[in-house]
């Protein structure tokens, strides 16, 4: 039986690098899936995922990469089309991602099918920020695209009901709702660092 793996990587407190955690929460949402798909909130933990690629057979990620793209642009890559060493950053935690798919390489544990749903990202360099308006639209077009992707690789994927919950990839304190809704201002807190340590080099 296949072993399917869906990560959203990312940072969710850089602004548009919390894109692929917030598609990976948007698809558990949305659809509910048998037991061979294992959904992940993979975050940037880079070779600690390892283990998990390494017992799929199929791997789905959601990321934020620089494609040199207009913002918010999606772009799926298949297979070949992923890279494993590059000699340019697409992306703020690529290099450990594609060091995973390296160790796969290399040790012969590479996926079947491996396919990047991702954004172009509008803003990266705020700190406690959220998805820009743009990027953040594009997250029904991408879980789409990962259903009917699912789907081909015969897995069957259904829809919730209204009234049915999934239970959170996550910490409740992260969710897009609570954290846009309660994360403090542009105001109140300094958004490319500490002023407390800013200040001491003045």
């Amino acid at each position: 039986m296949k072993k399917i793996l869906v990560l959203g990587v990312g940072n969710v407190l850089w602004a548009d690098e919390g894109f692929g955690v917030r598609a990976v929460e948007a698809l558990h949402a949305g659809y509910r899936f048998d037991e061979q798909v294992t959904l992940m909130d993979g975050g940037t933990q880079g070779l600690a995922l390892y283990p998990y690629l390494m017992g799929a057979s199929h791997v789905l990620v959601f990321d934020a990469i620089d494609f040199h793209l207009p913002p918010a642009s999606l772009k799926v890559l298949r297979d070949d089309e992923v890279p494993v060493y590059c000699s340019t950053k697409i992306s703020p935690h690529q290099t450990t991602l594609s060091e995973v798919l390296a160790h796969a390489y290399l040790l012969g544990t590479v996926p079947e099918k491996i396919t990047v749903i991702g954004v172009q990202p509008e803003v990266l360099d705020d700190f406690g920020g959220s998805l820009r308006e743009a990027v953040k639209k594009r997250i029904p077009e991408a879980v789409a695209l990962a259903a009917e992707e699912l789907a081909g690789w015969g897995v069957e994927v259904v829809t919730r009901a209204d009234d049915e919950v999934a239970t959170p990839l996550n910490a409740q304190v992260l969710a897009l709702e609570i954290y846009e809704n309660e994360r403090p201002s542009e105001e109140e807190a300094c958004r490319f660092g500490d002023p407390r340590f800013l200040s001491m080099g003045k």
